[in-house]
């Protein structure tokens, strides 16, 4: 897209980089002392943007990472998989299970995209490129609260961040073969090497062909992501990710609820039409990064991202008026070809230094971004062409399927400007402060085709944070934090002046170590208010009027209990509800103040325990895991309609034949739960999946 003040945006942003990287290397090398910290610094790893450099009984927030380990244990393979690890995190309406859809601390984002997540600091959630499987991914960072004040526009409830899988200098590898249920088969490779003194390589790839419980339902995903780090000496590296994936989903928007009951229909029940064949996504994506370390207190991190995803493909879905008494159910068939790019540029400048008593440990940077959201869109409805299918007696293929008539094709672009600086400020040794503010200039332009109509909406933004922790032991902080959080609204026009969403988040916690630094937790208690949800007037024209709050409690406890014996534990009491009355845009019925969010449990716990031990003198990990997910709300505008609680069970063990051959066995809902994940009414329900066996076998060399 040639867009001048973009490209003013991005030369900027490159100007001011380099002027960062300039104007501290003059004064780093201003004298002797300078030159001879310098030649003692030795880059041993990359660096997270955003982030700084603090334990966690220095940051006053709530954060939770789920290494590696843990999601081997706990066999998760794709994203939802890993979050529900997260009791904060409950899932939402997956539209059909082509996308990632969740909701942090009650609060998801704009219900028609994937929720955002980040992937090393840079927004990768936005796009059309399929649920995201974790091959490639190091470990998976819940980062609750607001974040604005650094990452700029996002979820209110939070942020996930993905970190990836990056080279290393050192020679390994591994090949993962595991076969399942419903004739379940996956290959995953890593392997990374360094092929010289300043070069080294990895290269993680997967491939899965699965059937289903769901009848007719087959998939196939496929993935690579090759990367290389360069060492410019002991002080600079440059890092480059490649990200391609390609998936075959059927749509499926699951099963229904008649007169208001689950479970009349069973849970394997297919709605759709397998003649229409699966849906289509890919992933291309680039990012490059490269860092400087000046001395042992300065560093700079300068990072490009560019990520083009789509989705196409026809899909035949549940319609929304009731079967009738034969259980003759409406449907309505769709064409979607949409397509997604997104780019960022950023430069960063982190470091410490002293005022007087005061140790500052500062975060300055700059960024800029475009996306760009461009969606075709047929549909034809049950009115319009018999698609009717009985929903005890289906019989797929009884008749031609129609062609969908226009709907919607239009795109729409979203630039953004970004200041921001951060500092802690140590007063003394136990007490710092945290000050942080950020600054958005953003630009959307809808082009809507069919009308041939252009309009624009700009805004600017000031998203501010303050945080302040207490180190009371050195095994127990205590801290307090407020923040406030935007996102733009997709649709905003000069006419419509959707005004950004808004969150404002008040917390309070503490941070501490349990047997001798073992375990770790965070106890929160937070308050989240968020307005200008985007919905309609009377007249059924958009707004942004909706005010929703979300309060609660957390607790996140993870490490060892004993030498043998770990611990995973994740509890979260949410109450999540609307605070003004106004219209449901998708049911035009009136939601009244006070009703429950959409797919909220009040309570949610995730407890896993992995017992090491030996057999046959070979190391052996016997692993439990159970899920407890709380009565949820499953239809806005019928709040009535509510998805039941559940508890699903999980265990697995892990056989080390040898340093090279390792064996794992698992069972998954072991005993074969009916539940039911998330829905977005009661005809849009996605069944949880019955008890499943897998087992793989993985080969190191």
């Amino acid at each position: 897209m040639n867009n001048p003040s973009r490209q003013k945006t991005l030369l900027y942003v490159a100007i001011l980089s380099n002027s960062l990287f300039l104007a501290h290397h003059s004064n780093a090398q201003s004298g002797e002392s300078a030159r001879q910290e310098i030649e003692n610094v030795l880059v041993v790893g990359t660096r997270q943007a955003y982030r700084g450099e603090f334990t966690s009984l220095e940051i006053p927030q709530s954060e939770l990472s789920i290494d590696a380990k843990t999601l081997r244990d706990a066999g998760a393979l794709d994203l939802n998989q890993a979050l529900d690890l997260s009791s904060s995190v409950a899932r939402q309406n997956n539209f059909g299970g082509l996308w990632n859809s969740f909701a942090l601390r009650g609060f998801v984002g704009d219900e028609n995209l994937p929720s955002n997540y980040l992937v090393n600091g840079f927004n990768a959630g936005r796009g059309f490129g399929g649920a995201r499987d974790l091959s490639g991914i190091e470990s998976v960072e819940v980062l609750k609260g607001p974040r604005a004040a650094l990452f700029g526009r996002g979820e209110p409830g939070g942020t996930i961040n993905l970190v990836t899988k990056r080279p290393t200098f050192e020679t390994k590898g591994e090949l993962r073969l595991s076969a399942g249920s419903h004739s379940t088969y996956r290959s995953d490779i890593d392997w990374t090497s360094p092929l010289s003194d300043n070069f080294a390589v990895r290269i993680v790839g997967f491939y899965e062909d699965a059937e289903s419980f769901r009848d007719t339902i087959d998939t196939q995903k496929q993935g690579l992501s090759p990367s290389f780090i360069y060492r410019f000496g002991e002080q600079s590296q440059l890092v480059y990710e490649l990200e391609y994936s390609h998936q075959e989903i059927p749509f499926d928007r699951g099963v229904i609820a008649i007169d208001g009951q689950l479970g009349l229909i069973p849970e394997n029940r297919f709605l759709g039409e397998p003649g229409d064949g699966p849906m289509e996504t890919d992933v291309l994506g680039h990012q490059l990064e490269f860092q400087h370390d000046f001395n042992g207190n300065w560093s700079t991190l300068v990072g490009f991202n560019y990520r083009d995803t789509s989705l196409e493909g026809f899909a035949t879905e549940n319609g929304f008026s009731a079967p009738d008494a034969n259980g003759n159910f409406g449907r309505f068939r769709r064409y979607r070809d949409y397509d997604a790019t997104y780019q960022v540029l950023r430069a960063e400048l982190t470091g410490s230094f002293t005022t007087g008593e005061l140790e500052h440990r500062i975060i300055i940077g700059v960024d800029a971004d475009e996306f760009e959201n461009d969606q075709f869109f047929l549909r034809i409805r049950n009115r319009q062409s018999n698609q009717e299918i009985n929903v005890f007696n289906p019989v797929y293929g009884a008749y031609a399927l129609p062609q969908p008539l226009p709907n919607t094709d239009r795109v729409e672009t979203q630039e953004s400007l970004g200041v921001y600086i951060q500092d802690q400020i140590s007063l003394n040794d136990n007490l710092d402060i945290r000050l942080g503010i950020r600054f958005d200039d953003y630009d959307q332009e809808l082009h809507n085709r069919r009308s041939n109509r252009t309009s624009n909406y700009s805004e600017t933004q000031l998203s501010p944070q303050f945080g302040v922790v207490y180190k009371a032991t050195d095994s127990l902080s205590l801290y307090a934090a407020y923040g406030e959080n935007f996102r733009p609204l997709s649709g905003a026009t000069d006419d419509n002046h959707l005004e950004p969403n808004q969150s404002k988040s008040t917390e309070v916690g503490i941070n501490f170590t349990l047997n001798e630094g073992l375990l770790e937790g965070t106890l929160a208690i937070f308050d989240v208010e968020q307005s200008n949800i985007s919905t309609v007037d009377a007249d059924f024209n958009a707004t942004a009027i909706g005010e929703a709050g979300s309060q609660g409690v957390e607790l996140d406890l993870h490490g060892n209990v004993t030498d043998s014996l770990s611990l995973w534990l994740s509890y979260a009491y949410i109450d999540a509800e609307t605070e003004n009355a106004f219209n449901d845009p998708n049911f035009g019925t009136e939601v009244p103040a006070g009703s429950d969010l959409l797919n909220i449990p009040e309570q949610q716990l995730s407890l896993r325990l992995v017992q090491r031990t030996e057999l046959a003198g070979k190391p052996l990990s016997l692993i439990s895991g159970l899920l407890y997910v709380d009565e949820r709300n499953g239809f806005f505008s019928r709040q009535d309609f509510k998805l039941p609680s559940y508890t699903t069970v999980q265990i697995a063990a892990n056989y080390e034949l040898s340093n090279a051959i390792e064996l794992r066995a698992e069972i998954n809902n072991l005993l074969d739960e009916e539940y039911y994940t998330n829905s977005f009414a009661d005809v849009w329900v996605q069944p949880g999946t019955p008890r499943t066996v897998r087992v793989s076998a993985a080969f190191r060399f």
